[in-house]
């Protein structure tokens, strides 16, 4: 076989493999337009959050600066998407009071949340001898003499969809819940024994993704 032969069967290779390369990248390029035309058409909505009620086992601020409380909190979620499913990987619970978390953070179990499907989580979220702002103790200790004390019910976690097979990467979800806890002659709270007493509160949250 003369030099020439053997350039001319290389080049041919080199065709070829121009031909399966430049193939496989067009393949990839229709697979992910495909997924992002589907992706846009359903445009995923963001799950939607219910604070339903909180226990109150535990509410201690006599201690300067220093804060022990326990909770439990009822929350419900829905997936309002008829097409798109919900991976839960990670959601941490905790309540905060004028932006100081003030409890240690409860994670829920990871779940699958189907279409239209609706969740409901009982988390105890927690903490003894909490430090407390100093400034933020005096809010706190005032509102609680007043008999009335705003706090946030929160949940930071992670979230993944599903459209058909495919499932996206991680996104961010942080959920905010109001929720007013009065004591005293003012509360209207339901005595639930032992000191507990559980507050009604079906409670929007809000949601950002």
């Amino acid at each position: 076989m003369s030099v020439k032969e053997c350039d001319h069967h290389k080049g041919k290779k080199k065709k070829i493999f121009r031909r399966i390369f430049w193939g496989i990248i067009f393949f990839l390029f229709i697979i992910l337009l495909t997924i992002l035309i589907v992706w846009a058409i359903l445009r995923p909505t963001k799950p939607t959050f219910i604070l339903q009620d909180v226990t109150v086992y535990a509410f201690n601020a006599t201690v300067p600066n220093l804060l022990t409380s326990n909770f439990q909190v009822t929350l419900s979620s829905r997936n309002p998407n008829d097409k798109i499913g919900v991976y839960y990987d990670r959601l941490d619970t905790y309540i905060s009071y004028r932006s100081q978390q003030i409890t240690l953070r409860t994670a829920i179990p990871p779940s699958y949340q189907g279409h239209k499907e609706v969740d409901v989580w009982s988390p105890f979220v927690y903490g003894t001898n909490v430090p407390v702002a100093p400034y933020n103790f005096v809010g706190l200790s005032q509102d609680q003499s007043n008999g009335n004390v705003l706090v946030d019910v929160k949940i930071d976690g992670r979230v993944r969809w599903k459209v058909g097979s495919f499932i996206s990467g991680r996104y961010h979800i942080y959920v905010h819940c109001p929720a007013y806890i009065t004591f005293g002659a003012q509360s209207n709270g339901i005595s639930v024994g032992n000191n507990a007493v559980k507050y009604q509160l079906v409670q929007r949250c809000t949601v950002s993704v």
